[in-house]
């Protein structure tokens, strides 16, 4: 509803997110206890296979806001979830539960923490863009290179450094929720779009956030 307040808006943004959070975690758990993870991933380059799938996904939503209702948004938000929980079935595999749960709280806590200070602080976070776009790219550049090259000696640096890129790209999204709630205010399916849009933002923070912690930690999880 445009009357909703901001403090409504972030807590309806957060829960798209928490929904998109719980499918991707729960479809991941079922395909490891059932043991379809093992027929998803003998399947040839299924991992491949749902990079592509999950790279449209995203584009598809980056585009065409306008054009496209509400419900459709949501529906791509739900689907990009459900194909990140295909490959979350494989650290079920890799990783003692007990570990996965206790990296999960870890990664709330963290997150909690930089989303409350996103949402609170007078700073101005867009000024960070700069930075944490220059980190994304170093991320992406380590991770290519990492098929080819042995980064074990660099892995904590990388990782360390993965884990400050998404926690102020928590604060700075949580911020950019209320940059778009005063910017659209009125407009009703333009505002409910970019809340599910926000809602995946955060999403990729947190999925981000927990996998670089899950690295960080992960020598004494693995089962």
């Amino acid at each position: 509803r445009a009357g909703l307040t901001l403090n409504q808006y972030i807590a309806r943004t957060f829960g798209w997110m928490f929904v998109g959070l719980m499918i991707t975690f729960a479809l991941a758990a079922v395909l490891a206890y059932t043991g379809g993870v093992i027929a998803l991933f003998s399947i040839p380059g299924i991992q491949y296979i749902l990079l592509i799938a999950e790279v449209a996904v995203v584009m598809i939503m980056s585009t065409g806001v306008q054009k496209r209702s509400v419900g459709v948004t949501r529906m791509l938000f739900a689907l990009y979830s459900a194909i990140n929980g295909l490959v979350f079935s494989f650290y079920f595999v890799v990783f003692e539960v007990v570990n996965l749960i206790a990296i999960f709280a870890l990664t709330a806590l963290f997150f909690g923490a930089f989303a409350i200070y996103g949402r609170f602080t007078r700073t101005d976070l867009s000024r960070l863009r700069p930075l944490l776009v220059g980190g994304l790219i170093f991320l992406v550049i380590a991770g290519l290179l990492s098929m080819f090259i042995n980064f074990s000696a660099m892995e904590r640096t990388i990782c360390m450094v993965g884990i400050v890129v998404f926690l102020c790209f928590t604060a700075y999204d949580v911020q950019k929720i209320k940059a778009n709630y005063e910017y659209f205010y009125g407009n009703e399916a333009i505002l409910q779009k970019a809340s599910i849009f926000s809602a995946l933002q955060l999403y990729l923070d947190f999925i981000n956030l927990f996998l670089y912690l899950l690295r960080f930690l992960g020598r004494s999880s693995r089962s």
